[in-house]
């Protein structure tokens, strides 16, 4: 039989302080049930209520003073969901998840209640749900539920700052391995041996090369091509390493053979800038408002950004850009002791031909950001 302690795992009281978590949202939104979507390995509100991964597709069903049920979608998933999760009644959904979700509403006794949901769950499921109780009153309440979380327990920092020490050594590995002739598309390989000899995983590796002289992108590529790495290259990176749900991620640009060309090397400075007047300025209490006017020094040295100024670790809010290019929709978010955040200037040219991203992982602190990397903060160079 296989036996849970031989997997990574939350505290028992880990859990229990997250369930109870859950029962206050209840209570605060007067709610009788919290039904939580998720979908693919490490879905995040999944595996934060279980301690169990995920699959492709599951819900999770609470409600005060009642054990709360986890249904799984996929058959073959149920077994090891019943070694791992912490939620004891797990279930197979049946070949429809939606009827499957239904009957278990039905047998809760929720046909008539308030039920908040948390996820993206699918059309036709919610649909079903809709058809089948239309006296029931269904809430969004997945962005309560992700304000929720973005303070971070003492043990989910640990396992960030671990994550971080992957995406460290990966950073490395990069400048290390990185050679004239080599495919882009090979880059990736010199990083995921870093998380998989750790029992990890590749979060993202977004990079781009390019020669500095004739700069053609202004931010690190979700994809990479098979273009072949050349003297006076620069490879701008957004790489993030994983382990066990949780992610680093680290910015740094990378050149061959020899250092940036004067014009990389002022919009390195501009970034570098911005990065460490943002790490100086947030600290619990701080608002995003502040955050936000204080990037505006990326504009005022002539560049602009592209991608989000800030955001919390694994995309969890604050999601922000300078003042200047603010198109989130949220309001103002005030960061608090034990939120991680990841602060990285994406600063480009107005022709969009050059950017570069430099940041990092921080840990919100009372009067402060400690900093959960420690590759060094500068322009690598390579030898190629």
């Amino acid at each position: 039989m296989r036996d849970s302690s031989q997997f990574l795992r939350f505290s028992h009281g880990e859990m229990a302080n997250r369930h109870a978590e859950v029962c206050q949202l209840l209570d605060q939104n007067n709610l009788h049930a919290l039904l939580v979507y998720g979908a693919g390995r490490f879905a995040s509100e999944i595996y934060w209520l279980t301690d169990w991964p995920g699959g492709r597709e599951a819900y999770v069903l609470f409600q005060q003073e009642r054990e709360p049920v986890v249904l799984v979608q996929l058959y073959n998933h149920v077994p090891m969901a019943r070694v791992l999760s912490v939620v004891r009644d797990v279930r197979w959904a049946g070949a429809n998840t939606g009827n499957g979700v239904a009957a278990l509403l039905q047998e809760r006794g929720l046909a008539n209640r308030r039920v908040g949901l948390v996820g993206g769950i699918p059309h036709a499921q919610y649909q079903k749900m809709r058809e089948r109780f239309p006296q029931a009153e269904f809430i969004d309440l997945s962005g309560k539920f992700r304000m929720l979380r973005t303070i971070k327990s003492q043990e989910e920092i640990e396992r960030i700052r671990f994550a971080s020490k992957l995406t460290d050594q990966s950073m490395q590995a990069l400048a290390d391995g990185i050679k004239v002739g080599m495919r882009e598309d090979e880059i990736p390989a010199l990083i995921e041996p870093i998380y998989l000899k750790a029992g990890g995983y590749a979060g993202i590796h977004f990079m781009t090369s390019m020669p500095m002289r004739d700069p053609h992108f202004s931010v690190p590529a979700q994809f990479q091509s098979n273009r072949r790495l050349q003297r006076g290259d620069c490879l701008i990176t957004e790489i993030s390493g994983a382990y066990w749900g949780y992610s680093g991620q680290i910015h740094r640009s990378y050149s061959l053979g020899e250092g940036p060309t004067p014009e990389w090397r002022k919009l390195h400075d501009a970034a570098v800038e911005a990065f460490e007047i943002l790490a100086g300025l947030i600290k619990d209490g701080t608002s995003t408002r502040e955050a936000e006017e204080a990037a505006e020094v990326i504009h005022r040295r002539g560049y602009s950004i592209y991608d989000d100024l800030i955001h919390g670790a694994n995309q969890y809010p604050p999601i922000i850009q300078s003042r200047t290019t603010a198109r989130h929709e949220s309001g103002e978010v005030i960061f608090r002791e034990n939120m991680v955040i990841v602060i990285q200037p994406n600063v480009i040219t107005h022709d969009e031909k050059m950017g570069l991203q430099f940041g990092e992982t921080l840990l919100v602190r009372k009067n402060g950001c400690e900093s959960l990397n420690s590759f060094r903060r500068e322009w690598i160079v390579c030898k190629g």
